[in-house]
């Protein structure tokens, strides 16, 4: 467990950055911060953070079975997970000939608590770049000596706080900058950071260490 403790800084940072990354995720709670309010967006968070616990408890169960005893197996699921993340970075990229990037802020805001919650969860679940990082990243954080699933499982837990926090933040802060959140040109900045830091992960995962 003292292995598992240390690698939480590390593992901490890169899923701080995975969630800065302007995204599907992103687009949701502002979406829901500006046209929602800040309560309906709150519980589209919970509902986001239990979908990154969804695919931890997915990837834990699928991972520890098949790629458990085999490095050749980790191996390719990096590099799989590297290749997918570079396409999405470049998917990304042609999105800046759009008016506003990938950042359509016009659509409707679910308000009802359990409507916004379950918008958050579908999000997530539905968003490949999280289940990309719980199944090629989260593995490579967790110590050769301890056990695979339970790292993955707790890692992503971890994962969850530190989306939840970051969002939480992103919230209290989009009324100050609700105008500004409106024009175009930054939408598509966000749209041209959001390549940038997919292509920052996708190196992160190519340079980690195998498990």
């Amino acid at each position: 467990m003292i292995h598992l403790l240390e690698a939480f800084p590390a593992f901490a940072a890169t899923a701080l950055l995975l969630a800065m990354v302007p995204g599907q995720g992103v687009a949701m709670i502002l979406r829901q911060s500006l046209l929602g309010g800040r309560e309906a967006a709150f519980f589209s968070v919970f509902g986001n953070s239990t979908g990154l616990i969804v695919w931890g408890a997915l990837s834990a169960v699928g991972l520890s079975a098949i790629f458990a005893e085999s490095h050749l197996a980790f191996s390719i699921l990096k590099y799989v997970g590297v290749a997918f993340l570079t396409g999405l970075a470049i998917q990304t990229l042609f999105q800046l000939r759009n008016e506003y990037g990938k950042f359509n802020l016009t659509d409707k805001a679910k308000t009802e608590k359990f409507a916004a919650y379950r918008l958050g969860l579908l999000t997530n679940l539905t968003n490949v770049k999280a289940a990309v990082f719980a199944v090629a990243f989260i593995p490579q954080f967790v110590p050769k000596n301890f056990s695979l699933a339970w790292g993955i499982f707790i890692l992503a837990c971890v994962q969850a706080c530190v989306s939840f926090s970051w969002y939480a933040v992103l919230i209290l802060a989009v009324h100050k900058s609700a105008r500004v959140l409106q024009r175009p040109r930054v939408r598509k900045t966000l749209t041209a950071i959001s390549a940038l830091g997919i292509i920052v992960l996708a190196i992160g995962l190519l340079l980690s260490s195998p498990r």
